[in-house]
């Protein structure tokens, strides 16, 4: 497990002052990879996106490391020929320095116009982690749903009204479509679980191989909580199952953090206004809809890691 004392000791590789929203998460999830990297240098790109944003806004940049800005759809293939090119370099004698390489991209820019490209470097075989920065919508261009959005989720094309009722659709399960390529490494985390999260992403940069880690990055302007709020929201997550931890190594599925008391998914959705709307009269078989999709797919994970 990851050491809050020697993770102080390092050295920052990615700086303050960025451009993010106070109370954004996605940040978090940079650091915090950057920390389990320890010494080792790091390759990073990002996707088109609220990351790529926020860090690198001419002429200032956080990244103290080298960083490429990729297209929205395309920043697993721009670090997959980043990675080809290094171990060419390697096999002519020409470097030997031990790098890593990292594609960031939030949910729009990998579950629906990255996919293509995060599939094929996967199936590839590249030695790179790909992270997802899940705020669960196209947050950067206005809060438009993507496949990452949950069901009844508000957004502003899947608006709430007396016709529609948010999101029609529960979310792609793409940490398990990651899990079916066959890859060495995936997981799922949330920075509310710091050292859950560093420790997967010590084993990730760690894996020989591809490896990918779906990060849930709560989102205060598109979730609509305070800002103070988003450590919190992330554990709450987590504790109704709606974001459960797990790991899926060479194939073996096993379950990181399992909740003491396991709670109901109101506790999650009341704090978020982009859910308001379920909380009417009316709402009820809504959320007891959402609650049984929850305990299933809870039933399914533990089914996958042998704990049935």
């Amino acid at each position: 497990m990851a050491n809050i004392k020697e993770l102080a000791r390092q050295e920052e590789k990615f700086g303050s002052g960025h451009r993010a929203c106070s109370g954004c998460t996605a940040p978090l999830v940079v650091r915090m990879l950057m920390m389990a990297a320890g010494d080792k240098p790091v390759v990073a790109s990002a996707a088109t996106g609220c990351l790529e944003v926020v860090t690198t806004i001419f002429p200032y940049t956080a990244w103290k490391g080298p960083f490429i800005h990729s297209a929205f759809e395309n920043s697993a293939a721009t670090m997959s020929g980043i990675e080809a090119a290094y171990r060419s370099l390697k096999r002519q004698g020409k470097y030997d320095k031990d790098v890593r390489f990292v594609a960031f991209g939030g949910d729009g820019g990998t579950y629906d116009i990255g996919l293509q490209s995060l599939s094929g470097a996967m199936e590839r075989g590249h030695n790179m982690v790909y992270v997802c920065y899940n705020n669960e919508a196209y947050m950067n261009t206005g809060i438009q749903r993507s496949s990452a959005t949950p069901k009844y989720g508000e957004t502003t094309t899947s608006p709430v009204g007396s016709v529609e009722p948010g999101k029609k659709q529960f979310p792609k399960d793409l940490t398990r479509i990651m899990a079916a390529h066959d890859i060495p490494y995936v997981a799922q985390g949330v920075p509310s679980m710091w050292n859950d999260l560093i420790t997967k992403f010590q084993k990730a940069l760690e894996t020989d191989g591809p490896a990918f880690v779906n990060v849930l990055a709560p989102c205060r302007l598109g979730w609509a909580f305070p800002s103070e709020k988003a450590i919190q929201i992330g554990r709450d997550a987590v504790d109704t199952c709606v974001w459960p931890l797990y790991e899926v190594v060479n194939g073996q599925y096993r379950i990181t953090y399992k909740p003491r008391e396991k709670k109901p998914v109101e506790y999650y959705l009341k704090q978020q206004t982009r859910y308001r709307h379920l909380f009417r009269p009316g709402g009820e078989a809504a959320i007891a809809e959402i609650q049984a999709y929850v305990d299933e797919q809870w039933e399914k994970l533990k089914r996958l890691a042998g704990e049935a």
